[in-house]
C-alpha cells in the first residue's frame, strides 16, 4: 500500500487508516457488506456506454456467423475452436501458445503503464456487477442508505417482498449469462436442442449448466467485490507492476490535505486547509468501501466513482475539480499536469506491435495442411522395375472454401503417384480427408535406404498451398 498521504507519518495512525482502508473487512476481520451509494457523472455515463456495448457484443455474437461459420467459438469438448469465422485445429496449438504467451506480455506492459483500466471498464466481474446486477439492486431497493435501512429492519412483508423479486431477477439473469456462455463452447442451435429436448435427454449438460448458474448467483449476490479484492490474481500482479508512472486514480493529497470541514466563506488556504472536504463521498460511493484518500491501494478498481463523487462536491463548493483523478504518483507529488509521456507512447507502439503479431499469427497460419505418413510396419516393394511405397494422406482445409486439390512429388523427380480413386481430390470447407497413395521410382532413381522426398499438394489454379517432407525407403545398397 502506498504511504505517501500525510496521515502515515504517525504508526498509531497508518494502523487505524490501514484498518479504514480495507472496506470490506471490520476490526476483527470478519466481512462488512458494502453498500456503494450509486454513481452519477461524467465517468459514470462513459463507464455505462462502454457496457452497453460490451454487453450487446456478448448477447450477440453467438448468433453471429462468417460463411456458416460461428464467429466466435471454443468448443474444448469437440476440439472445434472459430475466431472471427475461421477454424483453428489442434493443428493450430502454437498459435494459441505464442498468442498465451503475447497476451502475459500485453496484460504487463498495460497494468505498468495504464493501471488497472481493464478492471473498471473492461472486465466481466465489473461490466455484470456494476452494469447489470448493481443496477438491478437500485431499482428494487433504492440507494445506498434504503438498502442499509432495509438491512437493519425486521422480516416484514417490504423486506421479503424486495428480497425475494431482487433474488428471483438474480436467478434468472444467472440462468440467461450461464446460458449464453455455454453458447459460446457448443453454439446457440445446440444449446437451443438441450433447453427443447429438456434435462431427461441431457442430464449431464443441464447438471452443468445448473452449476455454472448456482456459480453465476453466488457471485454476483454474495461474492461481489470480493472477487476483486480476494479471488482475482490481477490486483495481486498490479502491486509488483505499477511504480510512479503508472496512471491510476489517485487522490491529490498535495492540494487536498489538511483536510477538514467545508465552512462558508472561509479562506482554507489562509487557515492551512487543504481543498478535501472531509465529506467521505469518495468512501461511500466506492463499490469496493475503501478510502482513496488513504493511497494506491490493491482493492481499488479504478472505476472513477469516487472521481464523479469527488467532482460533484468541487462544484457544489466552487472548487476546481480533479481533487481525485486519473494521474501518476509523480504527477502528484510534483504537481504536474497530466502529459503523454515517451514511456506510454513507446509502450502504446509496443502493445500495437503485439496486437499486429497476433493478427498475423492468425491470417498466416495458412488455408491448407497436409500431411503424408507411411503405414506402421509397411515397408517397400519392388515390381517391373519400380519401387513402390504406400502413404497415408491427410488433408484439412482450413478454409472456408471448396477445394480441388491434385498430389505431386517435388522431389525426387520421375514419380509415379498411384491413387485409390480419383486424383482429383474435392475437400470442402472445414474438412479433413484421408486416403491412400502408392508412390513409385525407377530402381536407378533411388541410391540410399531412405531418401528425403517433398510432396506438394496444389489447388486447381496450380498453385503450391502446402508441402509435406518425408522419406521414401528403397533397398540397401552398399556404395564403395
Amino acid at each position: 500500500m502506498n504511504t505517501q498521504n500525510s496521515n502515515f507519518q504517525a504508526p498509531e495512525l497508518y494502523e487505524e487508516s490501514f484498518r479504514n482502508s480495507v472496506g470490506t473487512m471490520d476490526e476483527t476481520g470478519k466481512r462488512k457488506w458494502v453498500y456503494p451509494r450509486k454513481p452519477k457523472g461524467k465517468f459514470t455515463n462513459y463507464r455505462d456506454y462502454v457496457t452497453y456495448l460490451l454487453l450487446a457484443i456478448f448477447f450477440t455474437l453467438p448468433f453471429v456467423k462468417i460463411n456458416h461459420n460461428p464467429f466466435l467459438l471454443f468448443n474444448v469438448i469437440d476440439r472445434k475452436f472459430f475466431i472471427f469465422g475461421q477454424p483453428f485445429y489442434l493443428q493450430d496449438f502454437f498459435i494459441l501458445a505464442l498468442g498465451a504467451v503475447t497476451s502475459v506480455i500485453f496484460v504487463m506492459l498495460f497494468t505498468v503503464v495504464f493501471g488497472r483500466i481493464f478492471c473498471g471498464w473492461l472486465c466481466p466481474q465489473t461490466i455484470f456487477m456494476e452494469g447489470v446486477f448493481r443496477k438491478i439492486e437500485y431499482w428494487i431497493e433504492g440507494d445506498r442508505n434504503k438498502q442499509m435501512k432495509l438491512d437493519r429492519q425486521e422480516w416484514n412483508s417490504e423486506k421479503i417482498r424486495k428480497r425475494l423479486t431482487k433474488w428471483s431477477v438474480y436467478a434468472v439473469l444467472s440462468v440467461v449469462i450461464t446460458n449464453f456462455m455455454f453458447m459460446y463452447i457448443v453454439g446457440y442451435e445446440e444449446v437451443f436442442r438441450i433447453i427443447t429436448e429438456g434435462p431427461a435427454e441431457n442430464p449431464l449438460k443441464f447438471l452443468a449448466m445448473i452449476s455454472f448458474t448456482a456459480a453465476f448467483y453466488f457471485v454476483f449476490s454474495w461474492l461481489r467485490e470480493q472477487v476483486c479484492t480476494l479471488v482475482c490474481p490481477y490486483g495481486r500482479l498490479q502491486g509488483v507492476l505499477i511504480d510512479k508512472q503508472t496512471i491510476n486514480v489517485y487522490y491529490d493529497f498535495k492540494r487536498g490535505e489538511n483536510r477538514s470541514k467545508w465552512k462558508k466563506d472561509e479562506d482554507r488556504k489562509a487557515v492551512g486547509k487543504g481543498d478535501c472536504i472531509d465529506c467521505n463521498q469518495c468512501v461511500v460511493v466506492c463499490p469496493t468501501g475503501i478510502d482513496i484518500r488513504n493511497g494506491q491501494q490493491l482493492e481499488c478498481v479504478n472505476c472513477t466513482a469516487c472521481i464523479d463523487a469527488c467532482d460533484e462536491i468541487m462544484v457544489k463548493v466552487g472548487l476546481p475539480k480533479g481533487l481525485i483523478r486519473y494521474a501518476t504518483e509523480a504527477e502528484i507529488e510534483n504537481q504536474e499536469k497530466f502529459k503523454f509521456t515517451g514511456r506510454m507512447k513507446a509502450t502504446t507502439v509496443i502493445l500495437s506491435l503485439l496486437i499486429g503479431f497476433l493478427g498475423f499469427l492468425m491470417y498466416d497460419r495458412g488455408s491448407m495442411e497436409a500431411k503424408f505418413i507411411k503405414p506402421a510396419g509397411s515397408t517397400f516393394f519392388i515390381k517391373n522395375g519400380k519401387i513402390t511405397n504406400t502413404f497415408i494422406y491427410t488433408l484439412l482445409n482450413k478454409s472456408n472454401e471448396k477445394k480441388t486439390l491434385t498430389i505431386r512429388v517435388l522431389n525426387p523427380k520421375n514419380a509415379e503417384i498411384n491413387f485409390f480413386g480419383n486424383e482429383k481430390i474435392i475437400l470442402k470447407g472445414d474438412q479433413i480427408l484421408k486416403g491412400n497413395i502408392n508412390i513409385s521410382f525407377p530402381e536407378k532413381e533411388i541410391r540410399f535406404s531412405k531418401q528425403n522426398m517433398t510432396i506438394g499438394v496444389f489447388d486447381e489454379k496450380g498453385n503450391l498451398v502446402d508441402s509435406f517432407d518425408t522419406v521414401f525407403e528403397g533397398p540397401f545398397q552398399l556404395v564403395l
